[in-house]
């Protein structure tokens, strides 16, 4: 499985947009083997406010979606 990831410029400059992209890394990390599709590619796309966002949310939110995927 691989992962991508995408922050566009409309976010933030490239501290935020690194920050984003770290978070977004960190939950790839952790989700992706236990719940992601086996043999497809992964793009997480960064929005407005994901930055703001509590990690748990972003968390639990992430594996709904992979959930909701695989079913």
């Amino acid at each position: 499985m691989r992962v991508g990831f995408t922050v566009t410029k409309k976010i933030g400059g490239a501290v935020v947009r690194n920050r984003m992209k770290r978070r977004f890394r960190a939950l790839a990390r952790e989700i992706v083997p236990a719940k992601g599709v086996a043999g497809s590619d992964h793009v997480m796309i960064g929005r407005a406010n994901g930055i703001e966002r509590d990690f748990e949310l972003l968390r639990s939110e992430f594996a709904n979606a992979l959930d909701r995927l695989r079913a």
